[in-house]
């Protein structure tokens, strides 16, 4: 059983695999925000893992994330989540990221609880319509 209050926390440096140049989404040598959003949905993840039921995980539906700083290469990048609402298959989680020199990151994400074999085999379906 799910409940609020299950924290998360992930850490990351940032490398020339997650800026903005060499995922696409900018021209700089910086944290990327796909990369954050990333980060932010695997700390979420890995915070409630040991607490599903057999064959059960999570999928995310919803990001409302605000970027609000960059880092340079080389600095380590933490996101810091909490489970803030149970709403039967539904979870929020608030989220915060951080540099070493303060916050860069803030919102809230969203999953949802799903069985993992019938969620891939109901997508796998849409390619054989």
């Amino acid at each position: 059983m799910l409940n609020t209050g299950i924290l998360g926390e992930q850490t990351v440096v940032v490398d020339q695999t997650n800026t903005a140049k060499t995922m696409g989404s900018g021209s700089l040598d910086v944290f990327a925000t796909p990369a954050m959003i990333a980060l932010i949905e695997k700390t979420a993840l890995m915070s409630i893992a040991s607490e599903l039921e057999e064959g059960q995980t999570t999928v995310g539906t919803s990001l409302n994330i605000q970027h609000l700083a960059a880092t340079p290469v080389g600095m380590k990048v933490t996101a810091k989540t909490a489970l803030v609402e149970v709403d039967r298959r539904r979870l929020v989680f608030s989220a915060a990221v951080y540099d070493e020199a303060g916050l860069i990151g803030k919102g809230t994400h969203e999953r949802f609880l799903v069985d993992g074999e019938k969620f891939q085999s109901k997508t796998d379906a849409k390619k054989l319509s």
